[in-house]
């Protein structure tokens, strides 16, 4: 379902750590995670259709988010956009909103320092005004470097190869690029060779940075997961009971592994 809506605020605080306001120019996701735990937010929205169901575009938003930057003298401090939605979703291709508000923020202030992350090769479409904006970044999440299992735990977005794809593209422009890994999904993003595989790709993409997340236990996230592993994912279902009964001592096993990986593909590796 995807609706137009209108917003009141653009530029909203945020209390993720290192940023100071993020941007959100739709409500709602169609891309489905079946680890997301987003929906526990939903009473925010009132929406009586399911989390990954329902996408509404704040057709308004570019215009309020360069009538607010106008009001602030000051600079704004970093600025994150995608935290509860994706930017980059199909949504984006008919609405352009977000493509409408970089180029508010390239011709306003195109020395604010902004990151964005997403999971869609959309993104490549705005090469030129990440150029623009002087300070500007772009993250990609990653579970898994299987197209197949992707397809299973995040139906609704782009395929981690076509991910890869985009990300090549953009640091052959030079802009810079990091990546979210994030869910570790136990049994898949940590299965058999695949950090090994996922990390070797990103060394030879030229991305520099690259972060990490474990899964967090939300009850709805991981009734959704357990669902998905039981009817699609048999095999990991063993490692997602594991990790659910002793996080911590998964979790430290984990990390040691990402010690090793870390000199391996130099990279700072942390959970």
């Amino acid at each position: 379902m995807l609706k137009p809506g209108y917003c009141k605020t653009a530029l909203n605080r945020t209390g993720i750590p290192g940023y100071r306001y993020c941007l959100n120019p739709y409500s709602g996701c169609s891309h489905a995670c079946r680890y997301c735990y987003a929906d526990t937010v939903l009473r925010f929205y009132g929406r009586e259709a399911k989390w990954g169901e329902f996408v509404y575009a704040k057709i308004n938003f570019p215009e309020v988010l360069s009538r607010e930057i106008r009001r602030k003298r000051a600079p704004l401090g970093k600025v994150i956009l995608g935290t509860v939605t994706d930017a980059y979703q199909p949504a984006e291709g008919e609405y352009g909103l977000t493509r409408a508000s970089l180029r508010v923020l390239a011709e306003e202030r195109p020395e604010i320092n902004i990151d964005l992350l997403t999971k869609s090769d959309l993104v490549v479409r705005d090469i030129e005004l990440f150029k623009q904006l002087r300070n500007c970044s772009v993250g990609f999440t990653l579970t898994t470097p299987d197209d197949a299992v992707a397809n299973i735990v995040e139906p609704g977005a782009a395929p981690p190869s076509a991910r890869l794809q985009a990300a090549k593209k953009l640091a052959g422009e030079g802009i810079s690029v990091w990546v979210f890994i994030a869910p570790i999904l136990p049994g898949l993003t940590d299965a058999p060779g695949a950090l090994e595989e996922l990390l070797a790709s990103l060394r030879d993409i030229g991305v520099r940075e690259v972060y990490l997340d474990p899964l967090n236990p939300y009850p709805a996230a991981v009734e959704r997961l357990r669902i998905t592993y039981e009817q699609k994912l048999s095999w990991a279902l063993t490692h997602l009971e594991r990790f659910l009964r002793d996080p911590r001592g998964y979790l430290k096993l984990l990390a040691k592994k990402l010690e090793t990986l870390s000199r391996r593909y130099k990279y700072n590796l942390k959970l």
